[in-house]
C-alpha cells in the first residue's frame, strides 16, 4: 500500500513566476494579478494532488499567504498589520507552494519554485496641504509690474502624485491688485504706488489634487517702497592704507542694491591704477645693482644701454629720461637705433650664442595704424662662437612678442617663438626676462613665467651676413631696397663691410637692458627682482560661494568676479583687498574703479549698475631713523698719523636704526593727546646702500694727507669705493653691521713733516637708494706735534705740573680725547713751548720791574728832599736810583686753572675792571708813588710784549695757524690765544694769569 502512495507523489506543485499586487492603505487584502493558484499534476490523488499551503520568503515582510482551497490550490495574500503608503509605497518578496505529501503526516512533501510578488500600496487622501511658512513678507518698488513678487509654497503628506501634489492656490481676500497662479507665484495686476497703499495684507490657501484644502491658510504682506536706484551701497571713496598693514579689504561693507530685479548673472571688475608709481607699480626702492645683490642674483650681466661716456658712446644720440627711482630711460622714436660696437668685447663672452638671459624694462608705445602693423625689433644680434655664427632677435608685433633664434647660420634652421600677451600693447611699463637654453626658451613678464604659445620653423628666410653685430631698437636685412638705401642705389651685391639696410625700428621706451651670457637667472631671482609688491588680492577662496569665479591678472591690477547670486556675490566682493608687501611703500594715491555688468531674467526691465570710483591713499610710512654715534673730538700725536695705518676716524662708531610712531594715550589718562613711542625695529631687516665721508673746509692735499681704506675687501663684499681729495664714498647694499665694520677701518694719514694741526670730517649714510638719510656725524681730529723732552729740560713743564690736584680740565679742552703713547704726560708742541717761554720771560720782566719800583720807593721815602712836593722836583739821587734793579730771589706762581669766561674781560675775577691797567689794588705807600709805578710797569710791559710777539710771528706768521695749537694746560692755551690777538693791539691785551707771591694780583 505504501509503495503505491510513494509512486503517486511524483510531481511538484506549480505557480506563476511573478505576481503584481495592489493593497489600499485602509484594507489588508492584496489584489494579485494573476490570482494566486497552485496546480499539481498528481491530482486528483488525495494528499499528493492537494495544495497544503504557501510560504513567503523575505525578512520583515508585513504580509502572509493563506490557502483557501486545497483541492483547487487557491490562495490569498493579506497584510499582517495596517500598511502605510507614506512609509513604504512598494513591497517585494517571494512565495512558494507545497503539497500535502503522501499521507496525512505530510511525508515526502514537494515544493514549487519560488515566485516573485510585487505589492504596491495605494494612497488614500488622508493629509491636507500645509504651507511652508505661516507668514510671507516682501517689499517691492513702486511703479512696476512684476512677473513674480513672491512665491508661496504648500506641501502634502500623502504619497501618491494624485493626493500629494498641490493643484492650485487661491487668494481669499477680495479686491486686491494681486493674482496667484497654480505654482504659488504672486504678481500684481496694476502698478503699485507709494503714495497710495504702502502695505497689503491678504490670505492665501492651497488645494491638493484630491480637492482637499489646506488645514491652515497663509498670510501675505507686501510693502510698497519708493523708487529704487540700482547701485553699490556701503562703500567709501577714500581708503587709507598704512604701510606694513598687510592685506586691507577695499569694500568691507559693500552690497549690491538691485531694487529686487531678479538677476541670473553678475560680473564685476575691480581695477587698480598703479602705472604712475615707478615702472608700473610699487617695487623695491633699491637700485638695480643693490636689488640684484639682495635677491641673490649672480654677477656677470652686461649693460647694453649704459650711461653715455667716451667708452660707451652708442647711447649718446638717444633721448634720455629719468624715472622716479633715478634710473636712466631711453626713448626710441621709431627712426633711430643704437649700434653696439663689436670692439666693446661683448661677443667675447662664452655662452652668449647658445645660453643666456636677456633682461629689459620696456614700455611699448602703440601707434595707431590703418594698415598692417610692422614688426618692431628690440634687439638684433649675430654672435661668433667656436662652432660658427648664430643669430637671434627679440621683437614685438602688435600684442605679440617674438624671439627668433638661429643656432648656426651655416647649417641649422631658424626657429621663432611667439607669445601673445596683453602687457605688450597696454602702453605700460613691464619687465621682460628671456632665458635661452636651446631648445628651451622661457619668457618672464613682471616675474611671471610664460611658455611660448606658438613655435614656427622659419627655414625659408634669408640668413644674415656672417659678421658679428649687435643693434638695439632695430635690425638689419640683406634685402635690397633702393627706396630705403640712400647712397647705395647702384650696389647689387652684399659683401663684408657694405652698409646694412636698417628696418623694423622700435617705438617706445627701454631701460635696464642687460644680457647675462653663459648662465640663466633662476625663476626665484627673477620674481624677487621684478615682481610687483602691490596689487589686488583675494585670499578667501575657502568661503567662496557656489558658482562664484575669481580671476586676477598677472600684474595684480585687474580682478574679475562672476556669479549668479547677489548675496554670494556681495560676500565675495567684500573680501577683495589691496596689498603692499613693502615695509616702506611709496606714498601716494592709487585710483580705484569698480565696473559691474548684470544680466536679468527680463531684458526689458533689466537694471544697469553705475561704476564706483575711489582711490587708495598709501600713507607716508614711518621713516627709519638712522643714527650715527661715536667719539666726535679727539687728538693724537703726529707720529700716530704718520704711521702706515694712520689713525681711525671712527674707531667706536655705532649705527642704529629705529622707527618712531604715534600712539594714542589711554582713555583713563588725563592726557588726551598723543605720545611718541620710539622702538628699535629689530624685527625689520635694515640695510644701508651708501655712506659718504666729506671734509669740512679745504680738500685734502694728496702730497701731505689722505684717507685709507682697503678697496679689495670692499670688492669682495660687492661694494664700490670712490676715494677723492674731497670725499670718500662707499656704495652698495649691505647690513648695518657690515657698514659699521668697514667705516671703523677708515683712517686718516699724514706724511712725515706735514704742518697739519686740525681736520673735520662729516659722515652720513643712506638706505633705499638714498630715500632715507642718517644724521650728519662730525668728527674733529687734532694733530699734536711733539718735541724731545731732553732737549730743553729747564723750559718744558709736563702737563701734570700745570694741573693742580683736584681740579678739572677747562671747558675749552673738555671735548678732547687725548691719546698718549708714554707713561708720563704728553710733551707740549713746539709752538706751545715758544709761547710758554715768552710768557715766562714776560712775567720775569714784570716782576723785575715791580721790584725795581719797590726798591726806589723805599729809598725815596728815606731821602726825600724838603719842598720837593711843593716845587714839583725830586732830588738827583732819586733820578740816579732809577737805574738800580733789585734782582733778589723771587717766586712766581702760575695759576693754570683760571678759566677765561670772556676774552674781552681782562680784569681779575671778582674785581671791577675800569681799566685793563688799573693798579689801584697793588700795595704802595702813597697814591703818587702808585701812579709812578703804574706808568713804569706799563711801559716795560709794552716793550717786552712787542719783543715777544716779533719773535713769535717770525716762526708762525699766520695768526689763524697759531690759534689751532692745543695742549693739556689752560695756561698755554689761554696765553697763546691772548698772544695772537694781542699782536694787533698789544696795549689792550695783557695776560692776566700771573700772580705775585703774597697774594697780590698783578693784572
Amino acid at each position: 500500500m505504501s509503495h503505491v502512495q510513494k509512486e503517486a507523489n511524483k510531481h511538484k506543485p506549480w505557480i506563476e513566476a511573478e505576481y503584481q499586487g495592489i493593497i489600499m492603505e485602509n484594507d489588508n487584502t492584496v489584489l494579485l494579478n494573476p490570482p494566486l493558484f497552485a496546480l499539481d499534476k498528481d491530482a486528483p490523488l488525495r494528499y499528493a494532488g492537494e495544495i497544503c499551503g504557501f510560504r513567503i520568503h523575505g525578512a520583515g515582510v508585513p504580509f502572509e499567504a493563506v490557502i483557501l482551497d486545497k483541492a483547487t490550490g487557491e490562495g490569498l495574500i493579506r497584510a499582517k498589520e495596517p500598511v502605510d503608503c507614506e512609509a513604504h509605497k512598494e513591497h517585494t518578496f517571494t512565495i512558494q507552494a507545497y503539497d500535502c505529501g503522501e499521507g496525512p503526516d505530510g511525508a515526502n512533501t514537494k515544493k514549487s519554485h519560488k515566485a516573485t510578488v510585487h505589492v504596491r500600496v495605494n494612497d488614500v487622501n488622508e493629509f491636507a496641504p500645509v504651507f511652508v511658512e505661516k507668514l510671507y513678507r516682501v517689499a517691492v518698488t513702486e511703479g512696476k509690474l512684476y512677473d513674480r513678487i513672491l512665491r508661496v509654497e504648500a506641501i502634502d503628506g500623502d504619497c501618491s502624485p494624485q493626493y500629494s501634489q498641490i493643484c492650485y492656490y487661491e487668494i481669499l481676500t477680495p479686491n486686491i491688485p494681486f493674482l496667484i497662479d497654480n505654482d504659488g507665484n504672486i504678481e500684481n495686476t496694476e502698478k503699485l504706488q507709494y503714495s497710495g497703499d504702502r502695505l497689503y495684507r491678504f490670505t492665501v490657501t492651497a488645494y491638493d489634487c484630491g480637492k482637499k484644502r489646506a488645514s491652515d491658510d497663509a498670510e501675505v504682506e507686501i510693502q510698497v517702497k519708493p523708487t529704487c536706484k540700482p547701485s553699490w551701497q556701503g562703500w567709501n571713496k577714500r581708503i587709507e592704507y598704512t604701510p606694513g598693514a598687510g592685506s586691507l579689504a577695499l569694500f568691507p561693507s559693500i552690497h549690491l542694491e538691485t531694487c529686487d530685479e531678479p538677476l541670473w548673472n553678475i560680473q564685476a571688475t575691480v581695477e587698480l591704477q598703479t602705472n604712475h608709481v615707478a615702472k608700473g607699480c610699487d617695487r623695491d626702492n633699491y637700485s638695480e645693482k643693490s636689488l640684484r645683490k639682495l635677491c641673490g642674483a649672480a654677477s656677470g650681466e652686461i649693460d647694453l644701454l649704459p650711461v653715455p661716456s667716451p667708452t660707451a658712446n652708442w647711447t649718446a644720440r638717444l633721448s634720455v629720461h629719468y624715472s622716479q627711482d633715478s634710473s636712466l630711460i631711453y626713448w626710441f622714436n621709431g627712426s633711430q637705433a643704437a649700434q653696439v660696437p663689436v670692439m666693446n668685447g661683448l661677443h667675447a663672452h662664452e655662452g652668449l650664442s647658445d645660453h643666456f638671459t636677456l633682461s629689459v624694462w620696456m614700455k611699448h608705445a602703440v601707434v595707431p595704424s590703418k594698415g598692417r602693423r610692422e614688426e618692431e625689433t628690440v634687439i638684433c644680434s649675430t654672435v661668433q662662437s667656436e662652432d660658427g655664427y648664430s643669430h637671434y632677435s627679440l621683437a614685438v608685433h602688435g600684442c605679440r612678442i617674438a624671439f627668433l633664434y638661429w643656432p648656426l647660420l651655416e647649417s641649422a634652421r631658424p626657429v621663432k617663438f611667439l607669445w601673445k600677451l596683453e602687457q605688450v600693447c597696454d602702453d605700460e611699463w613691464h619687465h621682460y626676462a628671456l632665458n635661452l637654453e636651446f631648445p628651451t626658451v622661457t619668457l618672464y613678464v613682471d616675474g611671471v613665467s610664460y611658455d611660448p604659445a606658438l613655435i614656427h620653423d622659419n627655414g625659408l628666410i634669408h640668413p644674415p651676413r656672417q659678421e658679428p653685430s649687435l643693434m638695439i631698437g632695430a635690425c638689419w636685412t640683406e634685402e635690397k631696397n633702393k627706396e630705403k638705401i640712400k647712397g647705395n642705389e647702384n650696389s647689387t651685391d652684399t659683401v663684408q663691410g657694405d652698409p646694412l639696410l636698417i628696418h623694423h625700428y622700435f617705438h617706445g621706451y627701454l631701460a635696464g637692458f642687460t644680457v647675462r651670457p653663459g648662465s640663466l637667472e633662476s625663476r626665484e631671482v627673477i620674481e624677487c627682482l621684478y615682481a610687483c609688491r602691490e596689487g589686488l588680492d583675494y585670499s578667501d577662496f575657502d568661503s567662496l560661494g557656489k558658482g562664484m569665479k575669481v580671476h586676477v591678472n598677472p600684474s595684480q591690477s585687474l580682478l574679475t568676479l562672476e556669479g549668479d547670486d547677489v548675496e554670494t556675490f556681495n560676500h565675495a566682493i567684500q573680501h577683495v583687498a589691496y596689498m603692499n608687501s613693502l615695509r616702506f611703500a611709496t606714498p601716494g594715491v592709487r585710483p580705484l574703479r569698480l565696473t559691474t555688468a548684470v544680466k536679468c531674467f527680463s531684458e526689458e526691465s533689466c537694471v544697469s549698475i553705475p561704476d564706483v570710483e575711489g582711490y587708495v591713499v598709501v600713507l607716508q610710512p614711518d621713516a627709519p631713523q638712522i643714527l650715527l654715534r661715536g667719539t666726535a673730538h679727539f687728538a693724537h700725536t703726529a707720529s700716530d698719523f704718520e704711521a702706515p695705518d694712520g689713525v681711525p676716524l671712527f674707531p667706536n662708531l655705532q649705527i642704529t636704526c629705529s622707527i618712531s610712531h604715534q600712539v594714542e594715550a589711554k582713555k583713563d589718562e588725563n592726557w588726551h593727546g598723543t605720545v611718541t613711542d620710539t622702538r628699535m625695529s629689530d624685527e625689520i631687516v635694515h640695510n644701508l646702500d651708501g655712506c659718504e665721508i666729506s671734509l669740512v673746509g679745504d680738500d685734502l692735499d694728496p702730497e701731505r694727507e689722505y684717507l685709507l681704506l682697503d678697496g679689495a675687501a670692499l670688492q669682495q663684499r660687492g661694494l664700490e669705493l670712490v676715494n677723492t681729495s674731497a670725499y670718500l664714498t662707499i656704495t652698495g647694499v649691505e647690513s648695518i653691521a657690515v657698514y659699521e665694520e668697514i667705516l671703523r677701518q677708515v683712517s686718516y694719514h699724514i706724511n712725515h713733516g706735514a704742518a697739519l694741526y686740525e681736520r673735520k670730517f662729516h659722515l652720513s649714510c643712506t638706505e633705499m637708494n638714498g630715500r632715507y638719510s642718517s644724521n650728519e656725524f662730525t668728527v674733529e681730529m687734532n694733530v699734536l706735534h711733539n718735541m724731545n723732552r731732553a732737549a730743553h729740560p729747564n723750559h718744558i713743564l709736563s702737563s701734570q705740573q700745570f694741573i693742580h690736584r683736584g681740579h678739572h680740565l677747562p671747558p675749552e679742552l673738555s671735548g678732547h680725547s687725548l691719546a698718549s703713547t708714554h707713561n708720563n704726560a704728553m710733551v707740549p708742541s713746539a709752538a706751545t713751548i715758544i709761547i710758554v717761554v715768552c710768557v715766562g720771560f714776560l712775567a720775569l720782566m714784570v716782576i723785575l720791574g715791580i721790584l725795581r719800583i719797590h726798591s726806589l720807593h723805599r729809598r725815596g721815602m728815606g731821602q726825600e728832599v724838603p719842598g720837593a712836593a711843593a716845587g714839583g722836583h725830586t732830588s738827583t739821587g732819586s733820578k740816579d736810583s732809577d737805574m738800580f734793579w733789585d734782582d733778589s730771589a723771587l717766586t712766581i706762581i702760575v695759576n693754570p686753572m683760571e678759566v677765561r669766561s670772556n676774552d674781552r674781560n681782562l680784569g681779575p675775577p671778582g674785581l671791577p675792571d675800569p681799566s685793563p691797567y688799573d693798579m689801584s689794588h697793588l700795595h704802595s705807600p702813597t697814591r703818587a708813588a702808585r701812579r709812578g709805578q703804574q706808568k713804569t710797569v706799563r711801559e716795560e710791559l709794552i716793550r717786552t710784549w712787542r719783543k715777544m710777539m716779533t719773535a713769535l710771528t717770525r716762526r708762525h706768521p699766520t695768526p689763524q695757524t697759531a690759534m689751532t695749537w692745543t695742549t693739556d694746560t689752560s695756561l698755554a692755551k689761554v696765553t697763546a690765544l691772548t698772544a695772537i690777538r694781542s699782536f694787533k693791539t698789544p696795549v689792550q691785551w695783557i695776560p692776566k694769569n700771573i700772580w705775585l707771591e703774597g697774594g697780590g694780583v698783578l693784572l
